[in-house]
């Protein structure tokens, strides 16, 4: 997980999305070599992926987020309190989060993802978090 305040913002999102019974995972590599902040994945199968925002300038210069949307059912950028929100797109979700939680200012719409993309998102996050867990037990582990 990242430091300092995007830190601070992708701990706060997975403590939230663990409040709703979701698994999360930061800093998920997808098979396109982009790597998504925070990824989760709820009791359905469904994914959602959230990019982190710390400044106007981190977003201004961000221009791969819609590269994310295919890989995704929902899609939120998640930003601090006192983030001008007026600047972020209306065609995906908002939440505002600090290091202790989040909240959902706008709920993203649905997006359609085609179930082979689906699946292998599935398998990548599993063997992901499977890979990271056996690095607790064995950190020379690659």
């Amino acid at each position: 997980m990242p430091d300092g305040l995007a830190g601070d913002l992708a701990r706060g999102v997975m403590r939230a999305f663990g409040d709703m019974g979701q698994s999360c995972l930061a800093e998920l590599p997808l098979g396109t070599g982009r790597r998504v902040d925070v990824m989760a994945l709820d009791r359905g199968g469904l994914l959602t992926i959230v990019e982190v925002k710390t400044s106007l300038a981190d977003y201004r210069s961000d221009n791969k987020w819609r590269e994310y949307l295919p890989y995704c059912d929902t899609f939120y950028f998640a930003v601090a309190e006192d983030f001008d929100r007026a600047v972020l797109p209306d065609c995906v979700g908002v939440m505002v989060a600090d290091r202790y939680g989040a909240a959902v200012i706008a709920l993203s719409p649905e997006f359609k993802m085609a179930p082979a993309r689906r699946r292998a998102l599935t398998l990548r996050f599993a063997r992901t978090a499977g890979r990271r867990l056996m690095r607790l037990d064995e950190p020379e582990f690659l």
